[in-house]
């Protein structure tokens, strides 16, 4: 999924795919080794984990809810959308609500993307476009918020072909992996370094600590997870003394299938956690 909360002061948008699967961002990707990747309706609920910083918040709360569908041969499909509140004290509160869906094809050549953001009774210009791979780069055209056409290296990945490296990174027992990943977000322009650190497995007959709806399916009771943390950096921001900071971090448990739970957002001033509340296996058409 597009893993949420790209920054504080944009609706704190956390792109899961996640997880979701953040995005995350966090968008799962095409099927691999271990099967196809799940159908899947996700209800996360958002509170403050930890407040620190010149900028720290007294509060924040919301719920994400995300859809995820489709398969390898026709694409795959997300929807997202994160209510949230954030309480600066003093009586300012923010309230946000992102909307964004998309469609990738499943070999990473194709992204369309659409995303709106309303914070408190303004509106925010939306995005809307398309990236498509062609030879060895990415051309981007953009109808919103202006008509714009760029063209990006080709070693950039979607959200979808990212999930689909974290797995099998993991899987083949990588523990770090970088990538540069583009995915619509602020104002269709914006590409990000990502840093990724893998842990050990989770095998899905060790008892979680704290289980939620996803460990009591049956569908994901047998499937491996693994801890993972994603740090996203700001490729066009230059390094204070020789070392950059990132703008956040996502941590999450991600499952073979795609699918995410145990979410936690770190913005430097302020930590999310996202708790799974509500998740429910949908159906799919698999590949002729």
């Amino acid at each position: 999924m597009i893993l949420p909360f790209r920054t504080a002061s944009r609706a704190l948008v956390l792109s899961i795919a996640v997880a979701a699967g953040s995005g995350l961002a966090h968008t799962p990707a095409a099927a691999a080794a271990g099967g196809p990747f799940l159908a899947h309706q996700a209800l996360y609920d958002l509170s403050l984990l930890k407040s620190r910083g010149s900028n720290a918040i007294n509060d924040a709360r919301g719920r994400i809810l995300y859809n995820f569908s489709g398969s390898s041969c026709e694409g795959y499909t997300s929807e997202f959308r994160q209510v949230s509140e954030l309480d600066s004290g003093e009586g300012k509160v923010t309230l946000s609500d992102l909307r964004s869906s998309s469609w990738e094809d499943g070999a990473g050549k194709s992204y369309r993307f659409k995303i709106a953001t309303r914070m408190n009774d303004s509106e925010s210009s939306p995005v809307d476009g398309i990236a498509e791979r062609v030879g060895d780069h990415i051309t981007v055209k953009l109808t919103q918020p202006v008509k714009k056409t760029f063209n990006l290296e080709g070693k950039v990945v979607f959200p979808t072909e990212q999930i689909h490296h974290i797995i099998d990174a993991a899987r083949e027992g990588k523990s770090v992996l970088e990538l540069t990943v583009y995915d619509g977000s602020d104002n269709g322009e914006k590409v990000y370094n990502t840093l990724t650190v893998i842990g050990r497995p989770i095998t899905g007959d060790r008892t979680p600590t704290s289980p939620d709806p996803s460990t009591a399916n049956d569908v994901m009771k047998t499937m491996t997870r693994w801890p993972v943390t994603v740090s996203y950096y700001d490729r066009d921001a230059r390094a204070k003394d020789g070392e950059q900071s990132p703008v956040y971090a996502m941590s999450f448990e991600l499952y073979e299938n795609g699918v995410s739970r145990a979410l936690v957002l770190d913005y430097n001033d302020f930590v999310i956690s996202g708790a799974l509340d509500k998740f429910d296996v949908r159906d799919s058409k698999p590949c002729k």
